[in-house]
């Protein structure tokens, strides 16, 4: 018989031995089969396969606070919540006709859907996956992002409104704030949770609030950007995230225009615009804010542009493949990770030399996401 000692000391080495960290891994949308890529961001390698996942045609996904879960939001409505260490489907909903995002609360208790049919947010116990609210709005609702205080924020598409829902109570308590403008197309959120800022489809400019206020009140920023410009065919929306913060100034795509715009944080005045190669669809800074790395709309979607925060300027500009769709950058920057989808590859490369050290087989990839975006608002 063991000594009661040795046999403690051997449970604990066994439990050592089972321990998966998930602090470096990631997950890669593959949006044709409905299947997400595991992926180690230390080692650049694909290390398994989750599939099942429904329609990932524009899918998103948010983790757990302990890293190790995924709640993957699939355009088919459907709610996924996935095990990354034993790589398996743990619970799945169909919870709407057609949704576009999500976001989970800072305590990680609730995950929050956007949903294009029926219009509205239902959001659901984190554990479990029952709904534990249902938010119609009778309009699509887009730029859904938690803030601090178990707190949502999104916004409706045909109402031109933000409404911030409390979960404080256990009960959503609605606030709705009017005229945001028209046909707001999505929005972001500082990790701050302080200013969050609408893009809108249907005006020449966009829409800030300040959260800390008791009564936020829709400011227009950038009014008249493409004033005496003829507005470009769109073939893809912008996204805005948190990560269009680059030290004191947002870097934020332009709608129909060939440019990104500068606006100062402190103020939400303009300070300057850098011409692109094409329209826009992700501005993002490297997260020490040092560059801003784009990528386009179809038909110039094969291509990357970096730009120098210092000067505005374009200093590096190349071309992965056909069809960049997304970005994604280690935790320190050091690195970004590419989704080439008409190359069936995700490539990485050096944000410094700008040398790529990677490819990696996926099949049709899209989304990119680290589990560092745990500990992120907004992401």
């Amino acid at each position: 018989m063991l000594r009661p000692v040795l046999a403690l000391a051997l449970m604990a080495t066994t439990a050592l031995a089972e321990t998966i960290p998930t602090g470096d891994l990631g997950l890669v949308v593959e949006r044709a089969t409905g299947s997400l890529l595991v992926v180690d961001q230390s080692d650049r390698a694909r290390i398994g396969r989750i599939e099942g996942l429904g329609d990932l045609s524009h899918a998103s996904l948010v983790y757990s606070p302990d890293q190790r879960f995924a709640y993957v939001f699939g355009r088919d409505g459907g709610l996924t919540k996935v095990d990354i260490v034993t790589q398996a489907v743990v619970g799945r909903v169909m919870q709407a006709g057609n949704s576009i995002g999500g976001a989970i609360s800072d305590d990680g208790t609730l995950v929050a859907v956007s949903n294009y049919e029926p219009g509205g947010v239902r959001i659901f116990d984190a554990d479990t996956l029952d709904m534990v609210a249902d938010i119609p709005t009778d309009s699509k609702t887009i730029g859904l992002v938690d803030i601090p205080g178990r707190r949502f924020v999104f916004t409706l598409w045909d109402a031109g409104e933000t409404w911030i829902a409390d979960m404080t109570s256990g009960e959503a308590q609605i606030t709705r704030i009017e005229n945001m403008g028209a046909f707001p197309y999505d929005a972001l959120v500082t990790a701050d949770g302080r200013t969050y800022i609408t893009g809108l489809f249907g005006a020449d400019n966009l829409t800030a609030l300040d959260l800390w206020q008791d009564k936020p009140e829709p400011r227009p920023i950038l009014p008249g950007y493409a004033a005496g410009r003829e507005g470009l065919p769109v073939y893809k929306m912008p996204h805005l995230e948190g990560w269009a913060l680059a030290g004191q100034e947002f870097v934020l795509p332009a709608v129909g225009q060939h440019e990104v715009l500068w606006v100062d944080a402190r103020d939400l005045t303009e300070t300057g615009r850098t011409a692109t190669y094409g329209q826009p669809v992700f501005a993002m800074a490297r997260p020490d804010g040092r560059q801003v790395w784009v990528n386009f709309a179809h038909p110039l979607n094969d291509t990357i542009q970096v730009i120098d925060t210092m000067t505005k300027a374009v200093i590096h500009e190349f071309k992965p493949g056909p069809g960049v769709l997304h970005m994604e950058f280690t935790p320190r920057g050091h690195e970004v990770w590419l989704s080439v989808r008409d190359a069936g590859k995700v490539m990485v490369y050096d944000t410094r030399t700008f040398e790529k050290l990677r490819e990696i087989d996926a099949d049709s990839p899209s989304g990119i996401f680290f589990t560092a975006r745990a500990h992120r608002t907004g992401l």
